[in-house]
C-alpha cells in the first residue's frame, strides 16, 4: 500500500498550497519573496547544467531512433492529446484549468524519476539518462514555442517576447553557465545529490507558494469547486493512461527490444514538475498561474504512483524470465 501513498515532496507541496491559501504573500513581502524565488530558480537551473555530463549525452546520441521516439511522444503526441481535450465543454472543464492541462502537455520529461523507474524495471538506463536530459534541454526552447503556437490557436493568451527574455536570462543562461563549468564542478555536484536536494525542492516550493498566493489573492478557491478539481484528476489519469498505452504498445510495433520499450514507456510518459513550475512563472508572467500549475501538480503524483506499480510489474516479469532461463539451462 505504501506505493499508493503520496511521497514526502507531494505532502510538502500540499502543505505549501494550504499555507498559501490561509497566509498568502502580500505587498512588500510578496515583492521581496519574488526576488528570492527568481534567485532560487536561477540556482536550480545552474545545478541542472552542472549535473548533465557531456559524456552521457555523447554516448546516448548513438541510439537516435529511441531518442526521437521519446521526443515525438513528449512534444507531438502529448500536445495533440491536449488539443483533443479542448473539445470537452467548458461547463465540464473550466477554461483556466484547460490552459493548465494544455501547458502540462508541452512540458519536458522528468529526469530523476524517469531514470529511477527505468532502472527498477530493468530498462536501458544509459539511454534513459540521455533522453531525459535531452528532453529538458530541448524543452527550454520547445515548451515556450509550443505554448505560443497551441495557446494562441486555442484562443488563450500565448507566448510573449518578455517571457522569452525571462527564460533566456533566468533559466537558459544559468543552465549554460553550469554546462560550461561542468568539467570542473560536475563531479562534485553529482556526488552531493542529498546535500543539494533542498535547492531543487525548495525552489519549486517557493514558486508554488508565490503562484498560489497570487491566485488566492485573486479568488482562486472561489472560482473552482471540488468537482472542478475532480475533473482535472480524471483528465490527468486518462491522459497518463493513453500515453502509457501508446508508448508501451507503440514501441513494440516499432520493433524495440524489452529494455528499450521500458525506457520509452517511462521517459515518454513523464512530465517535469521541476521544470514546469519555474517555466510557468516565466511564460505566464503577470497572470494567475495557480490554476495553470494545478493540473501539473496533480499529474505529478498520479504519474509517480502509477509508474511505481508498473516498474514493479516489469521487474517481476524480468525476474520470472531469468528464472525460467536458468531452469531451462539446468
Amino acid at each position: 500500500m505504501r506505493r499508493f501513498l503520496p511521497d514526502t515532496f507531494t505532502l510538502m507541496l500540499v502543505t505549501t498550497v494550504i499555507i498559501a491559501s490561509f497566509l498568502p504573500a502580500k505587498g512588500a513581502f510578496a515583492t521581496y519573496f519574488g526576488y528570492a524565488t527568481d534567485c532560487a530558480i536561477a540556482l536550480l537551473f545552474f545545478l541542472h547544467g552542472a549535473r548533465l555530463s557531456r559524456d552521457v549525452v555523447i554516448a546516448g546520441i548513438l541510439h537516435w531512433r529511441l531518442h526521437l521516439t521519446i521526443l515525438a511522444v513528449t512534444y507531438a503526441i502529448f500536445p495533440l492529446l491536449g488539443l483533443g481535450a479542448g473539445f470537452i465543454p467548458s461547463t465540464i472543464l473550466k477554461p483556466e484549468l484547460y490552459v493548465g492541462l494544455l501547458y502540462l502537455c508541452v512540458l519536458p520529461s522528468t529526469v530523476q524519476s524517469s531514470i529511477a523507474f527505468t532502472s527498477i524495471a530493468g530498462g536501458n538506463v544509459p539511454a534513459a539518462i540521455c533522453s531525459a536530459s535531452a528532453s529538458n534541454l530541448f524543452g527550454m526552447f520547445l515548451t515556450p514555442l509550443l505554448v505560443g503556437l497551441l495557446m494562441t490557436t486555442s484562443g488563450t493568451s500565448g507566448f510573449s517576447l518578455d517571457a522569452l527574455e525571462t527564460i533566456l536570462l533566468q533559466l537558459l543562461a544559468p543552465f549554460i553557465l553550469g554546462q560550461l563549468l561542468e568539467p570542473w564542478i560536475g563531479g562534485w555536484v553529482r556526488a552531493r545529490k542529498k546535500l543539494l536536494m533542498p535547492v531543487d525542492r525548495g525552489s519549486i516550493l517557493m514558486v508554488v507558494y508565490l503562484a498560489f498566493s497570487e491566485s488566492v489573492n485573486e479568488g482562486l478557491w472561489h472560482t473552482f469547486s471540488i468537482t472542478d478539481i475532480g475533473v482535472v484528476i480524471v483528465m490527468d489519469a486518462l491522459l497518463l493512461a493513453l500515453v502509457l498505452c501508446i508508448t508501451m504498445f507503440g514501441s513494440r510495433l516499432l520493433g524495440f527490444n524489452k529494455e528499450d520499450e521500458i525506457t520509452i514507456t517511462f521517459c515518454g510518459s513523464k512530465k517535469s514538475l521541476a521544470s514546469g513550475v519555474p517555466m510557468a512563472g516565466a511564460i505566464f508572467a503577470g497572470q494567475s498561474i495557480g490554476a495553470i500549475v494545478l493540473p501539473l501538480m496533480l499529474f505529478h503524483q498520479i504519474q509517480l504512483m502509477t509508474c511505481a506499480v508498473l516498474a514493479q510489474k516489469y521487474a517481476a516479469k524480468r525476474a520470472a524470465r531469468q528464472a525460467a532461463a536458468v531452469t531451462a539451462a539446468a
